[in-house]
């Protein structure tokens, strides 16, 4: 789970911790959060999107970070 959660963007990150999540029931949002190092309010506002009908975010992905080093 770890190695797949690596490789996504922000946003496919939440939404994943939050599918995550939904399958555990109680307790599930400080179980993934801790297991993924993400804040509880990461985790709710994945389950938020996850409910919504219509992505708000369709299309935008975050431009990866320049290394500065190079």
């Amino acid at each position: 789970m770890k190695r797949l959660f690596a490789t996504l963007s922000e946003k496919d990150r939440r939404r994943y911790a939050a599918i995550e999540t939904a399958k555990l029931g109680s307790g599930g949002i400080s179980a993934i959060a801790g297991l993924f190092g993400l804040d509880a309010k990461t985790v709710r506002r994945g389950l938020t999107e996850l409910a919504l009908l219509d992505d708000p975010a369709l299309g935008r992905v975050r431009k990866k970070a320049v290394d500065a080093s190079s």
